[in-house]
C-alpha cells in the first residue's frame, strides 16, 4: 500500500526503524520489469516544454545505481559521488555510485553494490536494500534501476580516482523537500531541454539524479 502524503512529513523520519518502514512501504518491492511504464517510461523527456520522442527501454544499456541513505544518529542523510573528470561520459557531474550491469551480476542489485564497492569502497555488508524505484530512461540510452539501501555509519569509504573525484554527503530532509526541486534548462543538442535541479551549496544535483531523487520523493508521498 502506498504511504498516504498526508503522513509524510521529512523531518520527522530521523528514528531509523521509522525510516525503513516508510521506504518499505512506498517502494517498489522488485526491480522494475522492462516495459512495465511502457506508456511513458520515467526520464527527462517527462519534463520537456514541447513534446520529445520518448527513448526505447526495449534497446536501451541496463545500468544500476545505489541510493545509498546513511543512518546518522541526528539526521539521514544521502551519499553522492562527483564523476571523475576524465570519464567519457557524464564526467564531473554528480551522481549515485552505479554504472552498467554486467552479464555476470545477474541483478540490478547485484550491479549496484558491486559499483559501490568498485567506486568508493563501501562494503556490500554495510547496505541493507529496502527496494527500488521506478526504472528512468536517459537521453544517453541507458535504462538505469536505482536500488535503495539503507547504510548504517562510519562508512570508511576508499575512492576510487579514475571513477570518481569525491563522495560527499547530503541531507535527506533536503533532498525530499518539494520546495528544493527546483526546474532549470539548457540547450542540448539544438533543442532546450528543462530537468530538475537540486543546488545545495556548492554542489550542482541535477538532471537523473535529481529525476530519482524526485522519483524517491513521490512514491514516499504517496504521488
Amino acid at each position: 500500500m502506498r504511504h498516504p502524503a498526508k503522513r509524510f512529513a521529512p523531518a520527522a523520519f530521523w528514528n531509523g526503524s521509522e525510516l525503513e518502514a516508510l521506504l518499505l512501504d512506498s517502494l517498489r518491492a522488485e526491480p522494475p520489469a522492462l516495459g512495465d511504464l511502457i506508456a511513458r517510461p520515467r526520464g527527462d523527456h517527462d519534463l520537456q516544454p514541447e513534446p520529445v520522442e520518448i527513448p526505447d527501454e526495449a534497446s536501451a544499456i541496463e545500468a544500476a545505481v545505489l541510493v545509498p541513505i546513511v543512518l546518522h544518529p541526528d539526521e539521514p542523510t544521502v551519499l553522492l559521488t562527483q564523476r571523475a573528470a576524465a570519464l567519457r561520459s557524464h564526467s564531473a557531474q554528480i551522481a549515485f555510485p552505479g554504472g552498467r550491469i554486467d552479464a555476470t551480476d545477474g541483478s540490478p542489485l547485484v550491479a549496484a553494490l558491486r559499483e559501490a564497492e568498485e567506486e568508493v569502497g563501501l562494503a556490500a555488508s554495510k547496505v541493507r536494500a529496502v527496494g527500488y524505484l521506478d526504472a528512468y530512461v536517459t537521453g544517453t540510452g541507458y535504462r538505469v534501476t536505482p536500488v535503495v539501501g539503507l547504510v548504517e555509519p562510519p562508512l570508511a569509504l576508499t575512492i576510487n580516482p579514475h571513477e570518481v573525484e569525491e563522495a560527499f554527503e547530503t541531507p535527506l530532509a533536503f533532498l525530499l523537500d518539494p520546495a528544493n526541486h527546483q526546474r532549470h534548462g539548457r540547450e542540448w543538442k539544438g533543442r532546450y531541454r528543462t530537468y530538475y535541479a537540486m543546488p545545495h551549496g556548492d554542489r550542482y544535483i541535477w538532471g537523473a539524479t535529481a529525476g530519482m531523487i524526485r522519483n524517491l520523493y513521490e512514491r514516499l508521498a504517496g504521488r
